[in-house]
């Protein structure tokens, strides 16, 4: 008996034929779709804005996570931004056919390296409705097919807002089936398997879930399991930066990958900072565990060893007083996840030693951790921070969803004329 496909596999695939035909259109096209995709987003907003707020109550009924339930609510003010994430992403250079590399191999032999599209992301996520707008514009601007998959919590807003994107697509060139949203947990799994239509997986979530989705796939995965981030707060320090740094790293917002969970301060300033910043702190609600010596200058929670490797994702944060650059720069080697990390340092040697010693996807000096974001860094969006050491790394935008494939045009060449004797040499002159 012939094998039934699944009604998953069917959409897939559909996907896939779709994300063909979306990577055939040129810059224009996929232009225009994304800005009506922001118009259309920008029409549905008070449909998007009411199924969020219907989300929001179920969620608090049902006692979800601090943490989950900040990634969860959609302000007006992060749906606009979001918005104009769209047309951020718009505005952007074209991903497509950019020629990295022109070479001369012989007389009429042309080599050229083109870039082009990965071909079907399936992108699943935790309480986080933004990311359908977020991961939609990419994948359209990159000339990708998208299967979205959002946590059950998020469903009316994820619906409401793939409504609006397919309502936009059906206005422009790009086929409304590249982008598609899943709505059953169960067909994770099976998503997971398909590895024949599928060609990278992006999860966005909380540890646990993103290293579930890395073990039960053979599938690329494309992000991070731990957000366990750092800030050391050097004896050269301007204190009152210092304070204001730690405060935002901390508490702008706490639920986020980039937001601190260890901050680490020399010795050498711990008696007049310590007091100070834990004031700035505990006045915004932050709960200090810290080691012996900080527990000593200021009343706090004696931290465990467990504080160390912990991402709260929540207005807590582990404070360790170190005797220089070289235990911080210790600690973060032991304790990091790679994914951002930061100095408060006036000492141009010190902050360039950080710079280059710690071993992250975005290290920063003088300024917080919560600037590691594609929005921020300018590139409209991002479909999740990798941490990973082979590109892409940090943020990643269009740059990490495309590849690339080599073009060869000659005039009749064949690989003999170079071989055994009297072979002809290659001129390998770049153009």
């Amino acid at each position: 008996m012939p094998v039934t496909e699944s009604s998953l596999v069917q959409r897939v695939k559909a996907v896939h034929e779709c994300a063909r035909l979306l990577a055939s259109l040129d810059a224009a096209a996929r232009n225009q779709a994304l800005e009506a995709v922001a118009v259309a987003l920008e029409a549905a907003t008070p449909e998007i804005l009411a199924a969020n707020r219907t989300d929001c109550e179920q969620a608090r009924a049902n006692g979800l996570t601090p943490s989950l339930y900040a990634r969860l609510e959609l302000s007006p003010s992060k749906l606009a931004a979001a918005i104009a994430g769209v047309r951020q992403v718009a505005a952007l250079p074209d991903p497509l056919g950019q020629r990295q590399l022109h070479r001369q191999l012989d007389d009429g032999l042309i080599l050229s390296r083109v870039t082009c599209p990965l071909g079907v992301l399936g992108v699943i996520f935790e309480a986080r409705p933004d990311a359908v707008m977020q991961i939609a514009a990419l994948a359209i601007k990159s000339g990708n097919g998208a299967i979205l998959k959002g946590g059950q919590e998020a469903s009316r807003s994820c619906q409401a807002i793939m409504q609006a994107i397919q309502q936009g697509l059906a206005t422009s060139a790009v086929p409304a089936g590249a982008i598609a949203l899943l709505m059953r947990r169960a067909e994770i799994t099976e998503l997971l398997q398909l590895e024949e239509w599928v060609d990278l997986i992006i999860p966005r979530g909380s540890n646990e879930f993103v290293r579930y989705i890395q073990n039960n796939t053979r599938i690329p995965v494309l992000g991070h399991a731990d957000g366990l981030c750092h800030l050391y707060v050097d004896v050269a320090a301007d204190l009152d930066k210092a304070i204001a740094i730690t405060v935002d790293a901390k508490t702008q917002y706490p639920a986020a990958c980039n937001a601190i969970e260890t901050l680490l301060v020399h010795r050498g300033i711990a008696d007049e900072f310590l007091p100070k910043v834990a004031a700035a702190l505990s006045q915004a609600g932050v709960e200090l565990r810290g080691d012996a010596l900080a527990c000593h200058l200021v009343p706090m929670t004696l931290a465990s060893e467990a504080d160390w490797t912990t991402e709260y994702c929540d207005l807590i944060l582990a404070i360790k007083v170190v005797a220089n650059l070289e235990a911080a720069l210790e600690h973060i080697a032991t304790y990091g996840s790679g994914h951002t990390e930061a100095i408060v340092t006036e000492n141009p040697a010190t902050a360039e030693r950080f710079l280059q010693d710690v071993d992250a996807a975005n290290v920063f000096h003088n300024c917080s951790t919560r600037f590691a974001d594609g929005f921020r860094y300018g590139f409209g969006a991002e479909v999740g921070i990798s941490t990973h050491k082979l590109p892409p790394r940090g943020p990643v935008g269009l740059e990490g969803l495309v590849t690339y494939k080599y073009q060869l045009v000659g005039d009749g060449h064949i690989v003999a004329s170079y071989s055994g004797d009297g072979a002809k040499p290659f001129q390998h002159r770049d153009l």
